[in-house]
């Protein structure tokens, strides 16, 4: 039987990159999934490409309304939802001195707003169905910071401060609750953010002269591989737990070369 038999998500910002291969995983396991998205052509053609297990709903994450419509089509296509996958995000890049306060709330009502209305929107049905896993994408920026993202770094550590009291208000209902945080976004998150920057060939230079200690840069299949573990009975007793998928990054600093007093030979 696939790992996912009988598990019914949604995600969120799944028309592409890192929500798109999430839910392609996800549907490969064996779960039925609504894809949510803005950008219609795109989720449309996904989600057919999925096959019948998959859906797709135009709809506004920072809507509460559209979190009730969302919830509701799913379970009435494919029965009682038990996993939330919120995905959805946006990037701004600018130093504090130069991000306005339009720019800033922006930010935080897409990744942060959108991710709470998520949570708070799945608890009733979770609830009512005996649990679920909610499982929100946040970043190694809301893990520590990054010049030039003051509004995205903090919305991801708000979405880590969520997740956590999440799962210690949940958890009584059997509803798990996890963050997952990348070491980059998607290319199509970041190139609109550096239209002057060839986004392939920085990241094919980072990971040939500064790769993670792992010796390669994250993908959004890394990203796609942990949501699945996640969703998934085996992963049962995780609640509240970050995992930061970043191949190393955040244990501390990374020292080039030979490590002193190693022998040559190793």
């Amino acid at each position: 039987m696939s790992r996912l038999a009988g598990k019914v998500a949604i995600v969120t910002g799944a028309a592409r990159g890192t929500g798109e291969a999430t839910a392609r995983r996800l549907v490969q396991d064996g779960a039925r999934v609504l894809l949510v998205d803005l950008r219609d052509d795109l989720g449309e053609a996904v989600a057919k490409k999925l096959g019948g297990d998959a859906r797709y709903l135009h709809a506004d994450i920072t809507e509460e309304a559209h979190w009730a419509r969302a919830i509701a089509f799913a379970e009435s296509e494919f029965g009682p939802l038990t996993t939330l996958v919120n995905n959805a995000a946006i990037l701004h890049i600018a130093p504090i001195e130069f991000t306005s306060v339009d720019d800033y709330m922006r930010i935080i009502r897409v990744n942060e707003l959108g991710t709470f209305l998520g949570v708070r929107s799945a608890i009733e049905p979770m609830r009512r169905n005996g649990g679920g896993s909610i499982i929100n994408i946040s970043s190694i920026d809301g893990h520590h910071a990054a010049p030039g993202t003051s509004a995205y770094s903090a919305s991801k550590f708000g979405v880590r401060g969520i997740t956590k009291v999440a799962a210690l208000e949940l958890g009584r209902y059997g509803i798990r609750t996890n963050s997952v945080n990348p070491a980059a976004g998607s290319d199509e998150m970041v190139q609109p953010q550096m239209p002057e920057v060839d986004i392939t060939a920085m990241r094919e230079a980072e990971e040939e002269h500064d790769p993670p200690p792992v010796g390669r840069r994250g993908r959004i299949e890394d990203v796609a591989a942990t949501v699945a573990f996640l969703a998934s009975d085996d992963s049962s007793f995780y609640s509240g737990a970050d995992f930061n998928l970043d191949g190393g990054i955040t244990a501390g600093m990374k020292i080039p070369g030979a490590i002193p007093g190693a022998s040559d030979s190793h």
